[in-house]
Order: structure tokens, then C-alpha cells, then sequence
């Protein structure tokens, strides 16, 4: 087999010398880049192996690989993708393209804990060259498919630390919508991503190209040129665009060292497949990016050296997967102008409608031909059809008179420009704009005109989606989607693909599965609504578990309930849900990696949620109330109630009092009520938190740090549990010592203490009121007064038997503040009563209702409780000796004994005499119920 004439390229080589020698001083620069790149091209073509370069998602690459494939007829293909992906592409028949092939690690070993999880993603469409190569190779009969690339553990071994970012987008694409963000923050790895990496390069092109984005100048100047040439021409010119981008990158060593290390990885590994079959090199096909094949390292080609030692892979726990893909999500993803893959999508069909070339498709693949009508397997025609061999002489220099070709000038097609221009504004009209048959005409001339600007015959799409967002646009956007993302739509719009229900993970299986009784078409993209009646379907109960799981787990809108809600102790009865799964698809397949149910997914984040070193014991105590909620169990709850006894006694601060006490007290509601008896571990939590608070008490009254709504939770604790802390062994001299020993400064923490020392006993009501009387009239202390004001409000969380004397507070406060001071403090009355508001702010409100008057009448003549005068000895009803107190009362209202009677569960007999009023009997019976009542009215009324 000979290699590739010498003189094939002589004449192209004296023509770049000889331009090199004119347009610079001297010929050494400009003609060691130029002639080097034809070295490039010739020892890119003198290789044994057949490479065959692509650009990524490029039509003209797709093209050239399905014409290759059915006149050569390789035995073995090696791609250029990540090797360990390999086991998933015979899955690709069961999606709807486009998909990504993920790698997926959340067990990372070896990597930075800020990298997880990693993620690696390769997005195929149909109109790729690897599609292509990959349909060919897995549906035709004695082909093998190998990847070549390094795996998706060695793409974070090389990555540089702290660089863990994609490609900036295009400044000029409009804002992401959710399609763009399918693929979530992994690392896009793509065959052939071919873009000059030499900003000034780029620019250059851009500029004398008078195209506004590379994706526009590649379409014109590359895509629509090499959409007829033949193989040879079409290999030629990629190899010179790979070396020419290759040569003028900028020398960064990381880059430099990644991009030799993955062609090293790839022949290395394209070298030991061909040792271990002993495959013939000219019966195998070796597809990669333009920018590897022309490759200047030494282990370049079939006998190159063996010189480069792979590394072994790290100890992280790998798992692979196929997630949707769109249009959009590969265009945010590589940095690509906004609607580029669309449009080569539609580019793409042309071609094939235009050429007549059989693409090749996954036998089964969603959107196929039906087996009648697909195309002939890419297998030999006849038993005797050779595949093509290696030509003996080289193919001819087709670069000179590529380069030395005028650009084609296509004839206008009016019809399909003007197809565009009418079809643009029955969009625009549906969307919201004013569009009209004059607009319709405005975009086709300007097209036709920016098309004549840009040295253009034939409008591009690009040129066309400028003039409609200049005619229809202009400065106003009524609806969701502007005219660029309609001319998207239009052109073939954001294609999304979908992962089929075989593709998918165990766990995503059985989710589809146990959610089947709601008869919902959960494959599909959008909002679909479930209405559970689970009282009249008890077997719809298992479904809603399933929901509330998905929920707590999956995004937000994945599945949102709109009706009924999850509580302890509480069965549901009717529920309405909007579930998603089809649009979330990707999040419900990466939970998958997880673990095989999304119950034991769920029961590992609640543990490493609770087990985290930053864990509070309010975290915890919430991962207990979790997993009591939607696991139904007590093991795992029980664990993790252990587990937060012993962080709470870790703890040195306050911060998290206020969700211990609250969801303390929600556990212990459930259990009393739920439960025979308490768990042992909440009993050990109370006694433990009455102790550990008790001892903070102090320190927190005078830490700056420790809000005031912190020390009212700690107090609210202490008041609260003490009944059941006291039952287990705690002592009670304890909080009063702690009580005794805090000496705070702020005003409302001292509101705070005066109150915790009448909950104890220690401070009268009537002491207390005279010590509010004195700060009221102290003029020094009166522009503070508020700020006790708000330690009362908060009181009232452990101590709620002072509401009346809250609001006998805040009543006094409106009534005597000057307004100076008063309406400054208003904000913080009610930020106080909003933060608290689902507790404090109806006790308030329910006590005040109970003093005040109900009639805005009767407000003018009302005298508030606390300032009314004492009642008269004279006008109380005296009782009589003989006959016991409350005589003279109960006689006045003889329904109330009835009442009272009934509940006592005595006879209702009025034994009385003339002068003895009805009743005596009953007094007599029971002469201190009715002393204690009288008192007790009377005790109200003063």
C-alpha cells in the first residue's frame, strides 16, 4: 500500500510560499504557519487508517459520513466519544432524538467536594456525523462500534481546579427559557468542536465575513460550500480548517496539554483494539473533530509510538444514563448563536431531500420510516460487494482549487423566501404584534437587501431572521417570545428529545409504574392534572405518597399539589395535583443514580441531611419530622432522633431555638396522639434540651448576638416542657436558678425576664403593672418603652396566659406615647406581630376582641378594665352564713344552675320556702362550687 504522492500538494505549496514571501517581511513566520498546514493535510491523508474529520452538529459533516459509510463499508468504527459511554448508545432506539448520554457521579472520590456531583454529557442529534456512525455500526450486522476518547472520570482528572465551567454563550442570545437548561450545569463533551480558539482570529472572520456570530459565518462560508463536494475535497478542507485553528490557538499550556493528551488517549487506544483483533487498518473508519485529526504528536497514527500511560481511574462511583436533550440546551451549553442547531436541522433535511443520500437511523428509533418504507440496512448490496479499498495513489490536490473557487452564488428562491416572509407574521400576529401584509413585504426586501450588503445572492436564514426582528419587532415585545425565538420556531424550532420509558433507570420505571392508576400521559412535555378522590379510591393513597416524595425530591413544578396538604397525624382525603414529569425528565433520571427507589433515595438525603458537619439540631429534628411524614416509619425517624439528642448537646449557641421548640412541639403532638407512647429518644430530647437551655439561659438574656425571638424559644421550651421535663427526673430549681442568674440590658430581653418571672411565680401581675407605670413615667426611659413593648410580644410565646396584659400594654402605649416616639416603633409592631403572626397575632386579636366594645358607638363611653374603679363591697351579693355564698347569684339566673346542675349530674329539684330564694337547695348541697364561682366572677369584674 503506498502513501500519498509527494508531489500531490508541490503546487499548493509554492503558491502559500510564494503569499507568505509577498504579505510579509520575511517568508519564515507567515510560511512556516502556511506550509505547515499543508504538512498537516498531507500526513492527515498519508495515514493508513482512514480519518475521517467532522464538525459537530454540522450537516455537511453528516452528509459526508453517511455517504462514506455505504461506499466504504468499514468493519470497525472508532469514535471520537467518551469510551465508557458505550454500554448506552444501543438504548438510543428507544428515545426521540435529540438525547445526551450522561455520566453521572455523586459518590466523588479523588475530585473536590465543591465539584459534586459530576456530570458529563454527550448531546447526539440527528443530524450529526456520530449519529450516523452509530446507527451504521449498531444496525449493521458484523460492524463493531468502539469509542476511543477518555472517560468521563479522566475529563475531571484533567480538569484544571477551579475551572469547572462551560463555555460562555453567545452575548447576543436572548435570555435561557427552561429548554436551555436541560442538561443542568454539566460538562458538554462533543465530537468535533471545532472553533477558532484565536479571539483575534475569530473576530477577523467575523468581520470581513460581515456576519454577526461564528455559527453564521461557518453556515455560510463552510456548511453551504461543502454541502456538494466530493469526499476527497470535503476531507481536504477540514483538515486544513483543524490544522489552520490549531496553529493560531493561543499557547496556553493547560489547553495545549489536554488537547495533545486526548489524541495520545484516543490513538493509543485505536492502536491496542487493532493488536488485540488484528483488524486490517483499511477496513476501519476513525472519526474525530477536525481539530485532533490533524495532530503533530508522536503517537499520531497506527504506527505510532506507545509511549503515552493512561491513568487508572479514580475511586468515584460512575453512573451512565440518557437524558433529553433540545436544541436550545446545546446551544446554551457550547456557546453556539441562538437557533444554529435548528437551523442546521433544517439544513440538514434539505440536503438529504436534495442529494438523494440514504441517512442511516436506529432500527426502531422514534420518528423513523415504518419498516416498509425505511431505508436498506447499510450491510452489503450482494455478497460480493467489496468494501472500498485504500486507493493506491493518493487522491489529487483538490485544497488549490477549492481555495482558488469563487463562492457559488445560489439562485433566489422567491417562493421560500416569501413562504418565510408570510409565515413570519401569521407568527408574529398569533404572539401579539401588529403585524400586517406590509410588514410580510418589508421582510422579504430587506432580506433580499442585507443579503446584497453581505456580498450574498441567495438570503440565509440568519440574514432573514435580522430583517423580520427589524420590520416587526422594532422596540416592542407584547408576548412571551420575541421575533428571534419565532424565526426559530419557525425554521424548525426547539426540537426536545425524550428518553423512551425502556431507557429509563429502574427507579424512573417504577415511578411511571406506581403512578399509572392517575392514567396520565406522564412521557409527555407539559402540565397534566391528577385529581386523587382517595376517599373513594383508598388504593389512590399509594399514589399520593409517591407525589409527596417526588416532591420533596424533584424540582420545583415537577409535581406541585394544588389541593391538600401532608401533616402528622393526618390521612389524606382529596388531593389535585400538577405533575411534569415529562418536562423534568432529566431530574427524575439522574435520581436514578441514586438508588432504585425513591424510597431508599430518600432515606439517603435525609441521612446525609442529618449527618452533615454544618447540621443543627433543628436540621435534624427536621429530617426526623421528614421522614415520620413521608416514609411512614419509625426506624429511620428513631435514628436520626438519637442523632439530634447528640447534636443539641454539641450545640454552644441559640440560632436554632425557635425550629426546635416548633417542630418539638408538632412531634410530640403527633406521638400523644398517634402513639402509645412516647419514643424514648423524644423523652431523652426533652429532658436533654430542659437541661442544655437551662444552662444557655443566661449567657443568651445578655449576648448581643441572641435575638430576642431566640430567648423567648429557649423560654418557650423550658415553660412548655416542664411538665413532661419534671415526669422524667429534670428539677425545677434548675430554671429558677438559671432565671435568677440573668441580668439582661436590652429592653426587650428585660420585658422578656419580667415576664418568665411571673410564669414562675416570682413577679405579680400587680408588680408588674406598676413597673410598666413607672417606665411610662420616666421621660428618660419613655423612647425605649416600645422596645419592651415588643419583649412583651414575644413573651406571649412562653408565657400566653399574659395576653391580657399585652394588650392592656399596647393599649396604654397608644393611649400615652407621644407620636415622636410611637410611629417610629409602628414597623416594628408589625414585623414582630408578621414574624409570629400565625401564633401571636390571634391571641391578640381574640382578647381584644373580648375587652373592647363591638360597636364603634359604644367606644366614647367604654372605660377600659385596668383603669374602671374597684367595685363596691356594698353592690356584691353578700353571702349567707347559713346558707352558703352565691345564693343571691344563683337565684338571679336559675338557667345557669340548670346548666350547671345537668353537668354535675344532679337532680333538678328547687326545694325553697317562701322566704329562701330558688336554689338553696342546690347551694346547700354544694356550697363551695358556688363560693369559687362567685369568686371567680367577681375577681373578672374587678
Amino acid at each position: 500500500m503506498s502513501g500519498v504522492d509527494q508531489g500531490a500538494f508541490a503546487a499548493l505549496r509554492t503558491q502559500l510560499q510564494d503569499a507568505a514571501a509577498s504579505f510579509a517581511d520575511g517568508p519564515d513566520a507567515l510560511a512556516d504557519i502556511l506550509l505547515g498546514i499543508v504538512d498537516d493535510v498531507d500526513r492527515a491523508l498519508r495515514e493508513p487508517l482512514e480519518i475521517f474529520p467532522v464538525c459537530h452538529h454540522s450537516p455537511a459533516s453528516a452528509l459526508a459520513m453517511a455517504r462514506r459509510l455505504r461506499e466504504k463499508q468499514p468493519k470497525v468504527v472508532y469514535l471520537e466519544l467518551c469510551e465508557d459511554m458505550a454500554p448506552l448508545l444501543t438504548e438510543l432506539r428507544n428515545c426521540r432524538l435529540p438525547v445526551a448520554v450522561q455520566a453521572f457521579a455523586t459518590e466523588v472520590e479523588g475530585f473536590p467536594v465543591e465539584w459534586a456531583p459530576l456530570s458529563v454529557v454527550a448531546p447526539i442529534t440527528e443530524a450529526s456525523a456520530e449519529y450516523q456512525a452509530i446507527a451504521y455500526a449498531l444496525d449493521t450486522p458484523g460492524v463493531e462500534l468502539v469509542l476511543v476518547d477518555r472517560s468521563a472520570d479522566h475529563v475531571f482528572q484533567w480538569q484544571e481546579q477551579g475551572a469547572r465551567t462551560a463555555e460562555p454563550a453567545d452575548p447576543d442570545a436572548p435570555p435561557a427559557e427552561e429548554e436551555a437548561a436541560l442538561h443542568g450545569d454539566a460538562i458538554g463533551v462533543e465530537l468535533g468542536d471545532l472553533r477558532p480558539r484565536f479571539v483575534e482570529l475569530e473576530e477577523h472572520l467575523l468581520h470581513h465575513g460581515r456576519v454577526r456570530h461564528w455559527s453564521e459565518w461557518w453556515h455560510q462560508y463552510v456548511e453551504l460550500p461543502l454541502g456538494d463536494s466530493d469526499h476527497d475535497t470535503y476531507r481536504q478542507v477540514m483538515f486544513l480548517i483543524g490544522s489552520l485553528f490549531r496553529r493560531l490557538a493561543p499557547g496556553n499550556p493547560h489547553e495545549v496539554r489536554v488537547d495533545e493528551d486526548r489524541e495520545r488517549y484516543m490513538w493509543t487506544r485505536v492502536r491496542e483494539h487493532l493488536t488485540a483483533t488484528g483488524t486490517d487498518p483499511a477496513e476501519c473508519l476513525y472519526v474525530c473533530g477536525a481539530f485532533h485529526a490533524a495532530s503533530r504528536v508522536a503517537e499520531f497514527g497506527v504506527h505510532g509510538s506507545d509511549t503515552f500511560e493512561i491513568s487508572p481511574p479514580s475511586a468515584s462511583t460512575w453512573q451512565y444514563g440518557l437524558i433529553p436533550s433540545s436544541h436550545a440546551a446545546i446551544e446554551a451549553q457550547f456557546g453556539l448563536a441562538a437557533g444554529s442547531v435548528s437551523i442546521a436541522a433544517t439544513e440538514w433535511a434539505k440536503n438529504v431531500r436534495r442529494t438523494g443520500v440514504r441517512p442511516f437511523r436506529l432500527a426502531g428509533q422514534t420518528g423513523a420510516s415504518k419498516p416498509g418504507k425505511r431505508a436498506k440496512p447499510a450491510g452489503p448490496a450482494t455478497p460480493s460487494a467489496p468494501a472500498d479499498p485504500v486507493p493506491a495513489t493518493a487522491p489529487s490536490d483538490k485544497l488549490a482549487g477549492f481555495l482558488r473557487r469563487p463562492p457559488v452564488l445560489d439562485r433566489l428562491d422567491e417562493a421560500e423566501l416569501l413562504g418565510w416572509s408570510v409565515e413570519i407574521v401569521r407568527a408574529a400576529r398569533r404572539n401579539g404584534y401588529l403585524a400586517s401584509t406590509a410588514d410580510a413585504i418589508a421582510v422579504f426586501e430587506t432580506s433580499i437587501l442585507l443579503a446584497g450588503m453581505r456580498d450574498r445572492a441567495k438570503p440565509t436564514p440568519y440574514d432573514f431572521q435580522d430583517a423580520a426582528i427589524t420590520c416587526i419587532e422594532k422596540d416592542v415585545v407584547p408576548g412571551r417570545r420575541d421575533v428571534r425565538r419565532l424565526v426559530e420556531i419557525m425554521m424548525g424550532g426547539d426540537r426536545i428529545g425524550q428518553v423512551g420509558y425502556d431507557a429509563l433507570p429502574p427507579l424512573a420505571r417504577d415511578v411511571h409504574d406506581r403512578l399509572a392508576p392517575l392514567n396520565l400521559k406522564l412521557q409527555q412535555r407539559g402540565v397534566h392534572r391528577a385529581l386523587l378522590d382517595i376517599a373513594g379510591q383508598p388504593e389512590l393513597e399509594r399514589c399520593s405518597d409517591v407525589l409527596w416524595m417526588l416532591r420533596y425530591l424533584l424540582p420545583d413544578g415537577a409535581a406541585r399539589p394544588i389541593m391538600g396538604e401532608r401533616r402528622l397525624g393526618e390521612r389524606p382525603i382529596q388531593e389535585s395535583w400538577d405533575v411534569a414529569l415529562g418536562t423534568h425528565q432529566r431530574a427524575l433520571i439522574e435520581l436514578g443514580y441514586e438508588g432504585v427507589s425513591i424510597e431508599q433515595v430518600l432515606e439517603q438525603r435525609l441521612r446525609r441531611a442529618a449527618h452533615d458537619p454544618r447540621a443543627t439540631a433543628a436540621t435534624v429534628l427536621e429530617a426526623v419530622e421528614d421522614a415520620t411524614l413521608y416514609l411512614r416509619g419509625h426506624r429511620l425517624a428513631n435514628e436520626l432522633g438519637e442523632h439530634a439528642l447528640e447534636v443539641l448537646a454539641r450545640e454552644r449557641s441559640v440560632d436554632g431555638a425557635p425550629d426546635v421548640l416548633r417542630r418539638v412541639r408538632r412531634l410530640l403532638a403527633y406521638y400523644r396522639t398517634s402513639e402509645p407512647a412516647l419514643p424514648p429518644w423524644i423523652e431523652s430530647f426533652v429532658k436533654t434540651g430542659y437541661a442544655h437551655y437551662c444552662t444557655l439561659l443566661p449567657t443568651a438574656f445578655t449576648d448581643a448576638d441572641a435575638t430576642v425571638d431566640q430567648v423567648a424559644a429557649m423560654l418557650g421550651f423550658l415553660f412548655s416542657m416542664e411538665s413532661l421535663a419534671l415526669s422524667l427526673g429534670c428539677d425545677r430549681t434548675q430554671l429558677e436558678l438559671a432565671l435568677a442568674q440573668s441580668h439582661p440590658v436590652e429592653p426587650s430581653k428585660v420585658a422578656l425576664s419580667w415576664a418568665a418571672q411571673v410564669q414562675l411565680g416570682r413577679l405579680s401581675r400587680a408588680e408588674l403593672r406598676s413597673r410598666c407605670d413607672d417606665l411610662l413615667a420616666n421621660p428618660m426611659v419613655l423612647p425605649a418603652y416600645p422596645r419592651y413593648l415588643s419583649g412583651f410580644l414575644h413573651a406571649l410565646e412562653p408565657v400566653p396566659g399574659l395576653v391580657d396584659f399585652v394588650v392592656e400594654a399596647v393599649s396604654n402605649a397608644f393611649r400615652r406615647l407621644p407620636d415622636p416616639v410611637l410611629l417610629p416603633w409602628l414597623p416594628t409592631l408589625v414585623s414582630t406581630l408578621r414574624s409570629g403572626g400565625a401564633e401571636l397575632a390571634p391571641l391578640l386579636i381574640r382578647e381584644a376582641a373580648r375587652i373592647f366594645p363591638g360597636r364603634l358607638a359604644a367606644l366614647d363611653e367604654w372605660v377600659p378594665p385596668w383603669l374602671a374603679p374597684p367595685v363596691p363591697d356594698a353592690v356584691r351579693p353578700t353571702p349567707r352564713a347559713d346558707r352558703g355564698g352565691g345564693v343571691a347569684l344563683l337565684a338571679a339566673h336559675p338557667a345557669t344552675c340548670d346548666a350547671v346542675a345537668r353537668l354535675l349530674g344532679c337532680d333538678l329539684v328547687w326545694e325553697s320556702v317562701a322566704s329562701d330564694p330558688p336554689g338553696a337547695a342546690l347551694v346547700t348541697r354544694h356550697p363551695d362550687t358556688a363560693t369559687a364561682l362567685e369568686e371567680l366572677l367577681a375577681n373578672r369584674w374587678r
